[in-house]
Parts: structure tokens; C-alpha cells; sequence
């Protein structure tokens, strides 16, 4: 081991010499007490010696200014990496982690100060009381309104004791685009199957049915008028439902073939301006208006232009349909910026909205509230804006009405 230098090894020995020598000092003075010159000089004595052990004593506290402050040790360095190393992996965790503590709230990293932010949850107060409220221990979805629409969340609670008081630690993970992305999926694997299935099945019938009514054309003189009629008129009609039923399921190959999208940078003034000239009329004929509207008039969107003017097109023709009954029809298509700098475009009219009970199954292909409807358009809308990564949402107006509002 290093020795220590002379300085440092000092203190103890001064310190011993100089209570010797006062105690020295004080028993020669006993005698000379009547003396007041001599008492004045060892009391000076004494003086010089503390001032000297003093200035010796901040030496050896003093580190020179040349010289680095000493290194902790080895252990306590590796204590503080794996401090920092947790409080990064806990910050940027890819899941959303809350503290609850007396029923109070406050986020933990960064994704749970994004969730909160303006842009993402539109009623902080709301998630905050579901969180406090959560039991310990689970793990369930919960629904809470975004800025976009109903957020479905994993959530799942853990108590811990810090610092002596009881604390639980709430992660929460918004899970509606996946399981969005999900039910898409399976809409589509089912669609393409029954199609395949169907449209196997109907390929001969119709085959079929158009041979038999050729032979029965030509065997007219052998069989009996009335007979001749009967089967005539039987596969005629089955002729007609098989290539009817073809179309049918033609129209939902759509949803089961669509394209990938091709992202190009769209003007929505100009895409509007397009849509105006396609709608408007017949909005016009019927004594109705179609009003278009940006703000900025400068925005912009990456996306596949056809794929949203399709989507777009299909919810105004909802609007349309939605609002024959009214006197004076409305149709508004606007485009803004929204908070947390999203993307919204909304399409309303005055019609009478979609029943309350109905609205969680509209984009449910097969699903439609119309007599003759084929619950196709509004399934389309969603994959095709959920396709360039948007969402579309139904919301009922204050007003009344119809609102249906997209999201980038």
C-alpha cells in the first residue's frame, strides 16, 4: 500500500505537542500567577501556536487546483451505469407507464407524456380515472376518446412499496390500430374465400343452365308447349340469379384484392377542386350544395390520390343517399389541421345520421342500414384510408346529421 504524504500524517502529532506544551505552559504558570507579563506571554504563545495548527489543519483539507477530485469507486461507478442504463430503457419503454399514488397521476416516460399530450387523448381527466381506478394485479382493454376516435388500450397494474409507501405502476398500450389492422385481415381472408367458394359454385351453374336452355330450343317441336314453357321460364330464372349472384360477389371481390397503395404527394385544394366538379351536380340538380373547403389552402397529404378520392367519393354518395328524404340537401368536405399537427378531413351532411345502436357495425362488410344496400362502400372507405395509414371514424353531430372524420 502507497504511503500517505508527510502532510497528511502530521495533524495527529501537532495536535498531541501543542496540548503538551499548553499543559506545560499552564503548570509553569501556577507558580507566576501573581506575575501579569508573564501570563501575557503565554498567552501570546499559545495564540501563535493555534494560529499555526490552523493554517497546517486547511492545508491538508485544501486539494490543489491542478489536481482532479479523486474517482469514486469502481463499484459505486457501475451502480450509477446501471442507474442511467434504467432510467433510458424506462424512458423510452415502448409502452406508456404511469404512477398512482393517494389516486394522483403522473406519467413516468415519454410515451406516456405523448399519450396525454394535445394531438392523442382528448379527455385527460377521463384516462386518468380509469387509471387510478384500476385494480392491482390485472391485466383487461379499456376504451378512452382520442383526438381520432375510441382508443381501445391493453392495461395491466403492478404494487410496489417505495421509500415505504404503497405505489402501483400502470402500463398502457393503445392497441387499436393493430387490432384494427387485425379484423381487416380477417374480413378480407373470409371475403376471398366465400368468393373463391361462390364464385366456383355459380361458374357451372350458369354454364349449365344457358346449355339446357339451348337444347331446349332446339328440341322445341319434341316436347309439349306447356312443358317447353315451364322449363323454359325455370332456367331463364336460373340463369338470371346465377349471373345476379355472380355480380354480387364481384363487387366484394374488392375488398379482398385491393392494391397496395401507391403514395405520391397530393394538393388537397386540387384533389377538392376534382371532387367538386364530380359531385356537386348532382348535389345541384336536386336543389342541394356541396361546399369544399381547406385551411391552409397549402396543405398537403402523402397518400395514393385514387385510393382516398375513391374513399372520399363513396362517403359523399353515403351522404347523398342518407339525405333524399330532406328538402334542402347539404353536403360539407373540409380539411384541417387538428392538434398534435394531424391531419382531419371531415364529410357531414343533414340527413339523419346513422341510429345510435348501428353505429359500431357500418364498416362491417356485408352490414348496411339501406333495404337494398350492400354493406360494401363504407367497408371499402376504412381499408382504403386505413391502407395510407389513416383511420375513419362516424361521429354524431350536435347539430344533427352525419359526420364521418378521417385522420392522418
Amino acid at each position: 500500500m502507497a504511503s500517505s504524504p508527510p502532510m497528511l500524517r502530521r495533524p495527529r502529532l501537532i495536535l498531541l505537542a501543542l496540548v503538551l506544551l499548553l499543559g506545560l505552559c499552564s503548570a509553569a504558570a501556577m507558580p507566576l500567577r501573581d506575575s501579569p507579563r508573564w501570563l501575557v506571554t503565554l498567552m501570546l504563545a499559545a495564540g501563535i501556536l493555534l494560529a499555526w495548527h490552523w493554517r497546517l489543519s486547511g492545508q491538508i483539507g485544501r486539494q490543489p487546483r491542478d489536481e482532479p477530485l479523486p474517482a469514486p469507486p469502481s463499484d459505486m461507478q457501475a451502480q450509477l451505469r446501471a442507474l442511467n442504463t434504467l432510467e433510458a430503457q424506462l424512458e423510452y419503454a415502448p409502452v406508456a407507464l404511469f404512477r398512482v399514488q393517494s389516486r394522483q397521476v403522473s406519467p413516468l416516460n415519454s410515451r406516456a407524456r405523448r399519450l396525454i399530450a394535445p394531438g392523442y387523448a382528448s379527455d385527460r381527466n377521463s384516462l386518468y380515472e380509469q387509471l387510478s381506478g384500476e385494480a392491482p394485479n390485472k391485466r383487461r382493454l379499456i376504451s378512452f376518446e382520442a383526438e381520432h376516435g375510441t382508443e381501445r388500450a391493453l392495461i395491466s397494474t403492478a404494487t410496489l412499496i417505495n421509500a415505504g409507501e404503497a405505489e402501483r405502476v400502470v402500463a398502457l398500450m393503445p392497441v387499436e390500430s393493430e387490432l384494427e389492422a387485425e379484423t381487416l385481415k380477417a374480413w378480407q381472408q373470409l371475403v376471398h374465400v366465400l368468393t373463391h367458394e361462390i364464385m366456383n359454385s355459380l361458374t357451372p351453374v350458369a354454364s349449365l343452365s344457358r346449355t339446357a336452355n339451348d337444347i331446349l330450343a332446339e328440341s322445341r317441336d319434341q316436347v309439349p308447349a306447356i312443358m317447353h314453357d315451364n322449363l323454359s321460364i325455370s332456367l331463364a330464372a336460373i340463369s338470371r340469379r346465377a349471373d345476379s349472384l355472380a355480380d354480387f360477389v364481384a363487387t366484394y371481390r374488392s375488398l379482398s384484392a385491393m392494391p397496395p397503395p401507391q403514395p405520391e404527394r397530393i394538393v388537397l385544394h386540387d384533389l377538392f377542386a376534382r371532387l367538386s366538379a364530380l359531385v356537386g351536380p348532382a348535389w345541384r340538380q336536386r336543389g342541394g350544395e356541396a361546399h369544399f373547403s381547406v385551411d391552409p389552402v397549402s396543405l398537403e397529404l402523402r397518400a395514393d390520390a385514387g385510393q382516398l378520392e375513391q374513399a372520399l367519393i363513396n362517403l359523399a354518395t353515403n351522404a347523398f343517399e342518407a339525405t333524399q328524404a330532406q328538402g334542402h340537401g347539404l353536403l360539407t368536405v373540409s380539411a384541417r389541421l387538428a392538434q398534435g399537427s394531424r391531419l382531419r378531413i371531415e364529410v357531414s351532411d343533414n340527413g339523419p345520421g346513422v341510429p345510435e345502436a348501428l353505429v359500431g357495425q357500418i364498416f362491417t362488410p356485408f352490414f348496411s342500414t339501406k333495404s337494398k344496400g350492400r354493406g360494401v362502400g363504407l367497408a371499402l372507405v376504412r381499408q382504403l384510408v386505413h391502407g395510407n395509414g389513416g383511420t375513419v371514424r362516424y361521429a354524431r353531430r350536435v347539430s344533427g346529421g352525419g359526420l364521418f372524420i378521417i385522420t392522418f
